[in-house]
């Protein structure tokens, strides 16, 4: 891949989602060019998530449009299953909790998509697995089940799940959250590495070092409002708004 061009692979406009009288997202525009890495910060509650979510369907938000490449969805009616599924097509997440079938090993883990969603042959899928997986050194583990693995094993797997589908684009919700201060670097690196592939990835993370190191641009999400975004040294260095200041603050200094 090559890095980014700025020709725009996401495009959202006007996303708004409530649940019951919660208003948990407010008229979001994003954008995020090919090859680029936007790092979403906020408070917990601040809406990072639902915003994630409703980027490939898995929320249906209640207003507002979501493009990735030349799909493109219009929630401000009911979106018809098809649009949805063309949506879901371009990207993959990454999961806070993991999500692995623990019934499963590792190599069916990280088929299974491929195989029954996207109908590829299980023969190539299975090969292509095992390749990602010596990647993250993770080879020797293909039939070992999740139980059998620690914590930054599992989520090295759910990147590898989410690559496997050969996404345009990557969505990670605080994929080291879960994990013990050990074990976060190994999943960060991970990340890195992708990134400097030219992935295109917009990643929820209370990182800010990751933010700083790796995004090419940052947004700040308060109150379910894309409050402001820019390069890291703007948004995480100077940023506008007191509310951001504020924020930065007590995640660099918590005590």
């Amino acid at each position: 891949m090559s890095p980014a061009d700025r020709t725009p692979l996401l495009t959202v406009r006007g996303l708004s989602k409530s649940f019951g009288d919660t208003r948990v997202l407010a008229d979001a525009d994003l954008d995020v060019a090919r090859g680029e890495v936007l790092a979403v910060i906020g408070a917990s509650g601040s809406g990072k998530t639902t915003l994630l979510r409703c980027l490939n369907g898995l929320e249906v938000a209640d207003a507002g449009t979501v493009a990735v490449d030349d799909a493109r969805v219009d929630f401000t009616t009911r979106p018809a299953p098809k649009a949805l599924h063309a949506l879901r097509d371009r990207s993959a997440m990454v999961f806070q909790q993991f999500q692995l079938f623990p019934h499963k090993t590792v190599l069916e883990n990280v088929a299974e998509g491929p195989v029954v969603v996207q109908r590829r042959d299980k023969d190539e899928v299975r090969a292509e697995a095992r390749a990602l997986l010596e990647r993250v050194g993770l080879a020797d583990k293909a039939d070992a089940y999740p139980h059998q693995l620690s914590g930054g094993q599992q989520q090295r797997v759910g990147i590898v799940r989410a690559l496997a589908l050969r996404p345009e684009l990557l969505l990670f919700d605080e994929p080291t959250s879960a994990l013990d201060p050990e074990l976060v670097g190994e999943v960060l690196l991970l990340m890195r590495d992708l990134a400097r592939e030219g992935w295109t990835m917009v990643v929820v993370t209370h990182e800010l070092q990751f933010a700083r190191e790796v995004a090419s641009r940052v947004a700040f999400v308060d109150g379910g409002r894309v409050l402001e975004s820019g390069p890291p040294a703007q948004v995480l260095g100077s940023p506008e708004h007191e509310r951001t200041r504020q924020f930065i603050r007590r995640l660099s200094h918590p005590l």
